[in-house]
């Protein structure tokens, strides 16, 4: 499913928290209308309750009816893949995991699906290689490596190879390169805290990318307090402009 040339698809990883009112939500909004109320102000989320469980179609059916059409929800592979197994012979939980978010996909509504690595997990790339090789053309998919040894131009030839996008992570542990591999650029902003000027140098990497018509999607941590979907909201609308 490809995305229109240059759009910006920028949220946070989750939305179910009440600790961003009332500074994000509204005081006397119910849980239940969370997702309703972010979507009006954003228009994408990483999802990390695919990480853990395996998505019913009523949940899908669910967050469907909350969001404009525009809205797109970005996965994250279940542990089964990445964690339990590190890639390997995870033909099952794989086809499982995909057979489970068909519905978002079939609805237009799926961005890319993040496979995140364990911190301990080091290079491997051959094997990244044959797990890419397993994976269909689409939807999407971004790779987030933890440990900095897959920080090498050979990985990365293996992710070009397999039209998949390096994850372009910020953490206090490590800071991957920005380096381009596929048709699309995938951010996670995970530092505690950004200043003014830290966030007008986000736009400016992200605006590079979106004035050669190549689609972002970025998501700042959402931690337990309203700055992440905040800083989301102030670099989405500056992108309009």
């Amino acid at each position: 499913m490809p995305e229109p040339a240059s759009r910006a698809f920028i949220g946070t990883s989750g939305w179910a928290y009440p600790s961003w009112k009332p500074d994000f939500y509204p005081q006397r909004i119910a849980p239940r209308d969370f997702l309703s109320s972010y979507a009006t102000r954003l228009n994408a989320v990483e999802v990390n309750y695919t990480f853990r469980q395996i998505l019913e179609p009523s949940t899908i059916a669910n967050w469907l009816s909350q969001t404009p059409s525009e809205f797109r929800f970005v996965v994250k592979a279940h542990q089964s893949i990445t964690h339990f197994r590190r890639l390997r012979n995870v033909e099952e939980p794989l086809q499982r995991f995909l057979d489970s978010i068909q519905p978002l996909f079939k609805s237009r509504r799926l961005g890319p699906v993040l496979y995140q690595l364990p911190h301990n997990m080091k290079a491997d790339p051959v094997l990244l290689d044959e797990f890419l090789a397993q994976l269909p053309s689409r939807p999407r998919r971004a790779v987030e490596f933890r440990h900095d040894s897959w920080l090498s131009e050979e990985v990365f030839r293996v992710l070009r190879r397999r039209k998949t996008a390096l994850c372009i992570s910020e953490t206090e542990k490590i800071t991957t390169p920005e380096v381009q591999t596929a048709d699309f650029v995938y951010y996670r902003f995970r530092h505690p805290d950004y200043t003014k000027r830290q966030r007008t140098v986000l736009r400016k990497r992200i605006e590079r990318f979106l004035s050669e018509g190549v689609p972002v999607y970025a998501f700042f941590m959402h931690e337990d307090e309203p700055s992440g979907p905040l800083w989301a909201e102030e670099l989405f609308r500056a992108l309009q402009r």
